[in-house]
């Protein structure tokens, strides 16, 4: 196979290469695109590799009009629309794989490398972590590489030789590429990854299902990165709140409804106490408004384009989704106190539980209540009962349950016994609501890992957690966390329940040194945190900095402007000016010499060292047919270049381009 690849035609070769890159091109976006489009796009890619090792006809317009408008048909049908990022990067893939079926000249090639270099750009509408980074890098020098060897003379030159010449022509750039980075003014919204709307990513929700969050504990993605200034909070106190669950339908909880009468409606009344925790956050983005922080935070995040406020339950959100990474200052406060101290009739919506449900979780409430030990129990006492019946009771935390029915509550407390923190945490709320305890569930994400590397703690979606929020009369609102009565070491310990494994992954990982796995993880995190930090955050704030470093007192976008049209400007007059240098310290007659005598001596011809034109032309006939049209152009093109340097009545110097002309086209030929 490799030595008919080898002797394969020209042009195979250079297809064959081609549809490799774009294939690559193509490949982060399998996971985004509709499962047709990817099944179409490399069926047609290896329809046109088949003709290309075959040497056969490419098939008539007809087929390539019938196969436009039915991807245009199918991409309306999937997307119900041709406008908007998903249906677009469809449509774009699909053209490009059809247009590859059309490559006849070198028009066509151009045509095709131009599509790949626009859907390259595509990959980040979906994701700029820097494996799509490097992986675009990639592609970037396989393109080039392909571009490079079109222009390239007739012949068969090695794709090694266009590839050293795309990496010189990437490396000249990316001086350029990493001022234009720095400098060039990022505008709002001119500057940005256009983000659809409905496109959400893996996260908390805005409401809870039991089972949801074991789905998330199985995914170990990074949620948030948090830097704390000072010493950092214990791992136990690390609670990031997001949506507050108070409504239950009998199947699922959700936010409080809206629109509640004022008098009806609890005030935050939060106090705080003690000293603050300062840290900075970098979210992932959820497409959601949540902004996740401690516990708990009276003062706005200090937030970049964004506006914040909180609610009454102690959330903060913001005035838009979260659609790209997003960094913000806050300052939290561990102790602290919220809601009303004594009865009001808001707690009313906290005592709430739909008729029919969970039978036996309302009869273990009335035996608690008729039991002599909790006849004249306070709130206090009653929780401190349920969690101990949670210690000693042969309860377990496990992300593998069961489905549970109708009756969750129920299943939990006497029947399975086990379950994930949301089972956990929902089972203790219904039963603190039968007790007549106002209570509510929190969801959010409990702990983090301190990356030793770079000294960020990194909360994953696996660390999702779901706790309740009793009322207390005298205390208002106060954490309990039931899941760290069953399993302590969920609560402080980043005692993680592992996710189960496949075959293939436990055969792939099961030989690595968990040590060595668990570094390797933090020392990746630490890279792309910088990527993040670094790249994607390099924000408009971030360059006003620089200019103050640089000695601008108040800088804005337009210094940007004028830095930067200074630097391009005097970049270009300093190539310039190495331009003129060159041209008047290096003689172009012996420039042209070497040329000739670089490529003769590429082509196989011996020649000494400094060898002058009538010599190399000597050479030339000796070595080569004499009757070879090719090397009577050679000889004679040597002693013209040899004429135009010492001939006494020898042409102008203006001949000298004459020659240069010449040479590419000898150079060209085969």
């Amino acid at each position: 196979m490799l030595t008919k690849l080898k002797h394969l035609p020209r042009d195979s070769r250079d297809t064959l290469f081609l549809l490799l890159v774009m294939a690559w091109v193509v490949l982060p976006h399998v996971g985004h695109l509709p499962l047709w489009c990817s099944l179409l796009a490399a069926a047609l890619m290896l329809w046109r590799g088949a003709l290309a090792l075959a040497a056969r006809p490419l098939p008539s317009r007809w087929w390539l009009l019938a196969l436009l408008l039915l991807t245009v048909g199918a991409t309306l049908f999937s997307h119900k629309t041709l406008l908007g990022r998903d249906a677009g990067v469809t449509l774009i893939v699909v053209l490009l794989a059809l247009k590859t079926l059309e490559l006849r000249a070198k028009r066509d090639a151009f045509v095709v490398f131009f599509l790949g270099f626009f859907t390259l750009l595509t990959n980040f509408f979906y994701s700029q972590s820097l494996l799509i980074a490097a992986a675009m890098l990639i592609s970037l020098l396989g393109l080039l590489t392909a571009l490079v060897n079109a222009h390239m003379p007739v012949g068969k030159p090695p794709l090694a030789q266009a590839a050293r010449s795309a990496g010189w022509m990437a490396l000249l750039g990316a001086p350029m590429m990493a001022i234009l980075f720095v400098l060039f003014p990022r505008l709002a919204p001119l500057w940005g990854i256009p983000s659809d709307a409905m496109s959400g990513r893996s996260g908390l929700s805005a409401s809870m299902q039991v089972g949801h969050l074991a789905s998330l504990a199985l995914d170990d993605s990074i949620a948030l990165r948090v830097r704390f200034e000072g010493a950092p909070p214990a791992s136990s106190a690390l609670y990031f709140r997001g949506p507050v669950l108070s409504a239950f339908d009998g199947r699922e909880w959700r936010a409080q409804r809206p629109g509640l009468p004022a008098r009806w409606q609890l005030p935050s009344a939060l106090q705080v106490q003690g000293p603050a925790v300062k840290y900075q956050v970098t979210l992932e983005p959820n497409s959601r408004p949540w902004i996740l922080v401690l516990d708990a935070t009276p003062a706005k995040p200090l937030l970049s384009g964004f506006d914040a406020s909180m609610t009454a339950e102690l959330q903060w959100l913001a005035d838009r989704p979260v659609t790209d990474l997003l960094r913000y200052s806050a300052q939290s406060y561990p102790e602290f106190s919220h809601g009303p101290l004594r009865p009001v009739p808001g707690l009313q919506d906290y005592l709430d539980l739909p008729p029919g449900f969970n039978p036996r979780t309302w009869q273990l409430a009335a035996q608690m209540r008729q039991d002599p030990r909790y006849a004249s129990a306070d709130e206090a006492q009653l929780v401190a009962a349920v969690l101990e019946r949670l210690r000693s009771g042969g309860y377990s935390y496990t992300l593998e349950p069961g489905v549970f029915g109708r009756d969750s509550a129920d299943e939990f407390w006497f029947d399975r016994k086990a379950g994930f923190c949301e089972h956990i945490a929902s089972s203790f709320v219904i039963l603190m609501r039968s007790l007549g305890i106002p209570a509510r569930i929190v969801t959010g994400y409990q702990g983090g890992e301190n990356n030793a590397v770079d000294g960020f703690f990194v909360v994953r979606q696996s660390d999702a957690h779901a706790w309740a929020e009793v009322w207390f009369n005298g205390r208002g609102w106060v954490r309990v966390d039931p899941t760290g009565a069953v399993a302590p070491g969920r609560i402080g310990s980043l005692q993680r329940l592992p996710a189960p494994r496949g075959v293939i992954a436990s055969a792939l990982l099961g030989s690595i040194n968990p040590a060595l796995a668990l570094n390797l993880r933090a020392l990746w995190d630490a890279v792309n945190n910088g990527w993040n930090q670094w790249v994607l955050n390099y924000t408009q704030g971030k360059q006003l900095n620089l200019l103050r470093h640089i000695g601008f007192e108040s800088p804005s976008w337009e210094d940007l402007s004028y830095l930067l049209i200074g630097i391009v400007v005097l970049a270009s007059l300093t190539a310039a000016g190495w331009t003129l240098w060159e041209r008047h310290h290096q003689d172009p007659w012996l420039r042209l010499l070497g040329r000739a005598r670089a490529h003769l001596q590429k082509s196989g011809l011996s020649l000494p060292p400094n060898s002058p034109p009538r010599r190399m032309a000597q050479q030339l006939q000796r070595q080569r047919d004499p009757q070879d049209p090719a090397a009577i152009a050679w000889r004679d093109w040597l002693l013209r270049l040899e004429m135009q340097r010492y001939a006494p009545l020898g042409g102008s110097r203006g001949s000298l381009a004459t020659l240069q002309r010449e040479l590419k086209q000898l150079i060209r030929r085969k």
